[in-house]
């Protein structure tokens, strides 16, 4: 494969250290832009939207990817999936996107709520959510996945 060179365009502030599951909304987070790359105008305009969606590097993983199938968190009563099937920070390139409520913008400060990465993960983009770019037509979702989801972000 061929390398991407990426650079963050900042770093999330948080008070979850370590990458565990579940009960994501309990750690508010920011995420500080890198100042040497980017002015308060970088945002200027988000705190219209309600929501963004961020793209981050699952940085602090020490295992290699997953390129196969598992079984999403070990679960014996789940059916194996392959990875691109499920949303596991064992991926290929250690990319992770979540869709977070915007809280405040604060200069070249994003608060937000609901966003799934640690204390130091590195940001690669934010994007404003647009009704627009959700799913059209009928959606539809594993069972496994609306179980795995029911304590993701709340204990």
């Amino acid at each position: 494969m061929d390398s991407i060179p990426i650079t963050p365009i900042g770093y999330v502030r948080c008070a979850r250290s370590m990458p565990e599951d579940d009960n994501w909304d309990a750690f508010p987070a920011h995420i500080e832009l890198d100042q040497t790359l980017f002015g308060p105008e970088a945002l200027l305009g988000l705190d219209g939207f309600s929501h963004v969606e961020v793209l981050f590097r699952f940085h602090a993983i020490a295992q290699p990817p997953e390129t196969g199938a598992r079984r999403p968190r070990g679960r014996a009563d789940w059916p194996k999936v392959g990875i691109f099937a499920q949303r596991g920070k064992d991926r290929p390139n250690h990319i992770g996107a979540t869709i977070c409520k915007v809280v405040k913008v604060d200069g070249t400060t994003l608060h937000v709520t609901g966003l799934d990465a640690i204390d130091g993960t590195p940001v690669l983009d934010i994007k404003p959510v647009w009704s627009g770019f959700l799913p059209r037509g009928e959606f539809r979702e594993a069972d496994w996945a609306k179980e795995l989801m029911a304590r993701y972000w709340r204990e």
